[in-house]
């Protein structure tokens, strides 16, 4: 899906559980390795029929749950609404199966707690998670940060080092237009 500013595109993918993959970029082998990773089929990538980028081909669930194509469908209007500033909150459903343990604790913990316009330490993200040691736990909270395999959703953009504005995996000027986004970033800010 086409996204504005310096972020460009950005390739999606979906299980029937939910939201699985957000990359930057057009990168349908992104999708393609996460699919292989979940265990699923080929992915889709069709940009030319949709502004869709990749889709985890599903079938539908239980009782009548969407299939993949469905969540990926909300998971783009969704997305769309964000960068349009009509949306603050992500509530499609997803899918944490390309997480791990301390990973998903700390990105689960990111999603729930660092609201649309908030920010969070590395540091402050680690106590909250219940990692440990404060100076280890913060630098692993760094490293799962850059391993986050649904950016801009579970917003790993609000997520700042104790001195300045942090790594971002999507790019310095990326993580700089999503905080202006929200609000959190400002000319009277300087994040050096």
């Amino acid at each position: 899906m086409p996204a504005p500013g310096p972020i460009g595109a950005l390739t999606v993918g979906a299980t029937a559980a939910g939201l699985a993959l957000v990359a930057f970029g057009d990168h349908p082998e992104a999708a393609a390795q996460a699919a292989e990773r979940l265990g699923l089929p080929a992915v889709a990538h069709e940009p030319a029929r949709s502004n869709r980028q990749a889709a985890a081909p599903g079938s539908r669930g239980a009782a009548g749950a969407p299939d993949a194509e469905a969540v990926l469908e909300q998971a783009v209007a969704q997305l769309g609404e964000y960068f349009a500033g009509g949306r603050r909150l992500f509530d499609v459903p997803l899918d944490w199966s390309l997480t791990r343990s301390s990973q998903r604790r700390v990105l689960e913990t990111l999603f729930t707690t660092v609201g649309y316009g908030a920010t969070a330490t590395y540091g402050e993200l680690a106590a909250r998670s219940e990692l440990g040691s404060a100076y280890t736990a913060a630098r692993g909270v760094g490293a799962i940060m850059g391993s986050n395999p649904l950016p801009v959703v579970v917003p790993c953009h609000r997520v700042m080092a104790a001195d300045g504005l942090g790594g971002f995996g999507g790019g310095r000027a990326t993580k700089e237009w999503l905080l202006a986004h929200e609000g959190v970033l400002t000319g009277a800010l300087d994040f050096g």
